[in-house]
């Protein structure tokens, strides 16, 4: 009975920008790190809902438009005083119906992923994160006649390229609205651009990603390159799960840390090829 009334006094309303801040409060509350610039960034590039009890945000959920067939979501937080009252299927059920006729990727938590099996989604592959202080900082090796510039907004058009070739899906405004927020890296070979690596002020320090690269060898490249004159800083990065990047970074002193099952509802994106995305946005955006 008690569950039943705090589920129907729950009021769902549209995420602002203006609940940035009490967002990343109730991020602190689960474990979070998300700053209440990430939350800034997360919402004016997507849509999604809050839900309330009385004038206290309680809970949200959030989703961002990658072109006309699909979407990521992410940001859904139940604060644990709410948890099993039914609030997180009120939240999964609104953002289902704003992205209704989209395919749907997310990464699950553990506490998170037998709601989303029920509502449809299924297991494709897993996410590991690694973070830490950088302690050895690896050296660029560049092979094959390659060359490192600073990324610009200029290079956004080449940037969406190769990140779609990559993912399968137009995301200019997340790479904008990144390299607005922190600065880049374009990895050069024959006059053209041949993979690129971004990163921002994130949570607890840095994150580097995406990384888009042809092959392994130019995504350590990227990654090399992103490290440097990091040492001592707070750096993460989320790659999939078993990759040969993780031994790199191990070394570079992250440490691997949680892992998340990727989950789909529909069809998975399909990308073009060669390029490929070695590091995410994070979790949420991908």
């Amino acid at each position: 009975m008690g569950d039943a009334l705090i589920r129907d006094a729950a009021v769902l309303r549209d995420i602002a920008p203006a609940d940035a801040a009490i967002c990343a409060g109730l991020a602190r509350a689960v474990g979070w790190p998300h700053r209440p610039e990430d939350w800034e960034m997360a919402i004016g590039l997507g849509r999604g809902v809050v839900a309330t009890l009385g004038e206290e945000v309680v809970a949200t959920a959030l989703w961002w438009p990658y072109g006309e067939h699909h979407a990521t979501l992410g940001m859904i937080i139940v604060s644990p005083e709410h948890q099993g009252a039914g609030i997180g299927r009120q939240l999964m059920q609104a953002v289902l119906a704003q992205a209704e006729g989209r395919s749907l990727l997310l990464n699950a938590t553990v506490a998170g992923q037998p709601l989303y099996e029920k509502l449809g989604f299924v297991v494709c592959g897993a996410i590991r994160q690694y973070h830490g202080e950088v302690t050895a900082v690896p050296v660029p090796v560049l092979a094959g006649g390659a060359a490192l510039r600073p990324a610009g907004l200029a290079d956004l058009p080449v940037l969406e390229q190769l990140d779609q070739a990559a993912t399968g899906l137009p995301r200019g405004p997340l790479l904008r609205a990144v390299l607005e927020a922190g600065e880049g890296t374009v990895l050069m070979r024959g006059g053209e651009a041949a993979g690129f690596a971004l990163l921002r002020r994130f949570g607890r320090g840095l994150v580097i990603g995406p990384v888009v690269a042809a092959d392994l060898t130019d995504a350590q490249t990227l990654l090399a390159h992103g490290l440097q004159g990091r040492q001592g800083q707070f750096v993460r990065a989320d790659i999939e799960d078993g990759s040969p990047l993780g031994a790199m970074l191990t070394a570079a002193g992250l440490k691997p840390v949680d892992s998340v099952n990727s989950m789909v509802r529909g069809s998975l994106p399909r990308p073009s090829g060669p390029f490929k995305r070695y590091t995410l946005a994070s979790q949420a955006l991908g």
